[in-house]
C-alpha cells in the first residue's frame, strides 16, 4: 500500500512540476520517459537546451530535503539515460543539462513547496555529452 501511496504522489508531484517548468517558459517534451536503464522524469526545452528533470516529491522533510537523494550513482543512471535520449532524437549536438525539481507537499496541503536548481549537477562520464 505504502508502494503504491509513493507512485501517486511522485505522479501529483510530477505533473505539477511539468505545470510549475512550463509557467517558467520551458516546453515539456516528454514525461516518465523510460528506457532498460530506468526512467527520467521529465525532458523539457528551455530556449534551445534540452533539460533532463529529476523531481523528487516528499510529504515533509523529515527524513532530509529531497534534493540529498540525487547521489553521484543516481546522477550516473540519469547521465546514460539522458545520453540515450539524445541519441535516440538526434540531439547530441544540442546543449543539454541536468535539473531537479523538488516539491514538499504536506498531505491536506492545496500548495506544495517547489524548489528548482537548475544545473544540479554536471553529467559523469566520458564521450560526446561531456566535452
Amino acid at each position: 500500500m505504502a508502494g503504491l501511496l509513493n507512485r501517486l504522489l511522485g505522479n501529483k508531484g510530477e505533473r505539477r512540476a511539468a505545470k510549475f517548468l512550463h509557467g517558467r517558459g520551458f516546453r515539456i517534451l516528454a514525461r516518465q520517459s523510460s528506457g532498460r536503464l530506468g526512467e527520467i522524469d521529465l525532458i523539457a526545452r528551455d530556449g534551445e537546451t534540452i533539460v533532463f528533470v529529476e523531481v523528487k516529491t516528499r510529504r515533509s522533510n523529515a527524513a532530509g530535503h529531497p534534493v540529498e537523494t540525487i547521489t553521484p550513482t543516481k546522477q550516473k543512471k540519469l547521465t546514460a539515460l539522458a545520453l540515450v535520449y539524445l541519441k535516440r532524437h538526434g540531439l547530441l549536438e544540442r546543449r543539454a543539462r541536468f535539473d531537479v525539481v523538488t516539491i514538499v507537499w504536506p498531505e491536506g496541503s492545496r500548495q506544495p513547496e517547489i524548489e528548482h536548481y537548475e544545473n544540479a549537477f554536471e553529467p559523469t562520464g566520458f564521450g560526446q555529452m561531456f566535452s
